[in-house]
């Protein structure tokens, strides 16, 4: 039975409002993944194909899309980012608000609607405060069909070298594709997530089995001269090796 949902979080970052604005208008590839720009003006084309119901830079942009495929699970889907000054426009409040309507096994899409809300804007607060206006490599994957099960997630930790009880802030030597080891910084780690952020990298895991789905991965590459699909080739070859693929 189709339902409404509503996923809203607010935080403060160390960068500015137009830093802010620039992130989630035209760096989408730095923190989530790379979006068209959306037309500058209420009513504009924002990205796959929802429509601008506001826009006041660096303060509030909204896009809406409607009569989404019933088979993405939803037929509504909406984004509202709300920015205002702190510290006399050197830091920034957010506000982000996602909405719309799930058409099927909602407690489970909004379960996972909601964690994947608090792991993409924490990757947001990384790249502002870490890589902000740097352009960004990004490639995306998933990994086998042997990653769905229950307890797939923890292969992850495995394969990358981490004890189990490595938390977030830790720095390690974690281990990646084709015996390349990492300096990196855990950023984030839960149940469901693990971020890696190295020097030029933002190196993102996702334990989408728990919905049902396989693990997933997401590089955003800082480096000059970063190569996606080099990466995506080598990522999903250490990510198929984890899983025994």
């Amino acid at each position: 039975m189709s339902r409404e949902f509503e996923i809203a979080r607010e935080f403060e970052v160390d960068a500015t409002p137009d830093q802010v604005w620039d992130a989630v208008t035209s760096g989408t590839g730095g923190w989530l993944w790379p979006m068209e720009p959306p037309e500058p003006r209420e009513g504009g084309r924002g990205p796959w194909g929802s429509t601008v119901t506001a826009w006041d830079p660096p303060h509030k942009y909204t896009n809406r899309l409607e009569g989404v495929d019933e088979v993405a699970g939803q037929t509504l889907n909406q984004l509202d980012y709300t920015v205002e000054p702190r510290d006399e426009g050197r830091r920034a409040w957010v506000r982000y608000v996602h909405s719309g309507i799930f058409v099927d096994d909602w407690d489970n899409q909004y379960d996972g609607a909601s964690r994947h809300t608090d792991f993409y804007l924490h990757t947001l607060r990384e790249y502002l405060t870490k890589f902000a206006a740097r352009p960004a490599a990004f490639a995306t994957f998933d990994g086998p069909e042997a990653s769905k099960g229950a307890d797939a997630f923890a292969a992850v930790g495995r394969a990358l070298g981490l004890a189990d009880d490595t938390a977030e802030g830790a720095r390690v030597r974690a281990q990646g594709p084709d015996g390349q080891v990492l300096d990196a910084v855990v950023d984030f780690r839960n149940p469901y997530f693990i971020g890696l952020r190295t020097d030029d990298a933002l190196i993102r895991f996702f334990g989408r089995n728990h919905w049902g789905a396989p693990v997933g991965m997401s590089v955003h590459d800082f480096a000059p001269g970063a190569d996606a699909k080099g990466n995506e080739a080598a990522w999903q070859g250490w990510l198929n090796r984890a899983f025994g693929a």
